[in-house]
């Protein structure tokens, strides 16, 4: 082979090569829950490339992909108080960048979004509303101090970044405050329980006073009844006879009165009518 046909196989590869690279680079593919930042030289696109495949110019032209699916960090929040107690919050942050926001994050923005915007940001939020309740207060209403939190943090991150929750995994206060709040919450449950038992008492006291009343209200109506109208008691006599005569009938006996019982007689002796 003579050097002028080796020099134009040699310069053919070189073609094809360069077509090669030049359609690879030609194309490129955006990842599922990604947008592609569209930068032409140093110049960026206001309009973001949605995912899937496309072409762009070759050498001259990069898609930079950005995340929009939520993604979920942790951060400390050190805190105080209003009793001026240390308090350290473990905090899981659940963020996306909104579509509308991706080409500001890339353009006007460097890092990682969460470090540099929404991080110092929950913090501050955490740090205000602490500094509201005692620790006593952020330990027992924690769902309420995450809730201000979320709202402060929002509003100070605004619209370019959407914090979706925050949560509030664990609150650490120094050994002598837990062993302090510990030993309230007991005396507390100690204080409910005698509280209770003395209403109890209170309510069992009423209900005996209540029944005696009626007892005694029972026995007038029908100490009253009986004397405006004595009848009544035969009535009573004739409603309750078991059909059995009754053992002794004394002199003058009529009536109801024959049916009284005269209870138990004594053994070995014998009753006789008065002479």
């Amino acid at each position: 082979m003579s050097p002028q046909q080796i020099a134009r196989v040699v310069g053919g590869a070189l073609i094809i090569f360069a077509l090669i690279i030049a359609g690879a680079s030609s194309t490129y593919v955006v990842q599922p829950g990604h947008r592609g930042v569209e930068v032409t030289l140093g110049k960026v696109s206001s309009v973001f490339k949605p995912e899937g495949f496309g072409f762009k110019l070759p050498y001259i032209t990069t898609i930079a992909p950005q995340v929009i699916r939520q993604q979920t960090a942790k951060m400390d929040a050190d805190c105080y108080s209003s009793d001026l107690q240390q308090v350290m919050i473990h905090v899981r942050v659940l963020y996306r960048v909104p579509e509308a926001s991706v080409v500001a994050m890339f353009r006007d923005y460097s890092g990682n979004p969460f470090d540099m915007l929404i991080k110092p940001r929950v913090a501050e939020a955490m740090k205000e509303i602490t500094a509201l309740r005692s620790a006593e207060m952020i330990v027992q209403k924690r769902e309420e101090v995450k809730s201000q939190a979320l709202e402060s943090a929002r509003r100070k991150v605004g619209a370019i970044l959407f914090i979706e929750d925050v949560v509030l995994e664990n609150i650490n206060l120094t050994k002598s405050l837990e062993a302090a709040i510990e030993t309230k919450m007991v005396q507390e449950q100690e204080a409910a329980r005698s509280r209770f038992a003395q209403q109890q008492a209170q309510i069992e006291a009423s209900t005996a006073v209540i029944k005696a009343k009626g007892e005694a209200e029972s026995i007038n109506l029908r100490g009253k009844a009986l004397r405006e109208n004595p009848s009544v008691l035969e009535l009573q006599v004739v409603e309750r006879w078991d059909g059995v005569t009754p053992l002794v009938v004394g002199p003058g006996a009529t009536g109801a009165n024959m049916l009284l019982p005269l209870g138990d007689l004594v053994p070995n002796q014998t009753v006789s009518p008065n002479p």
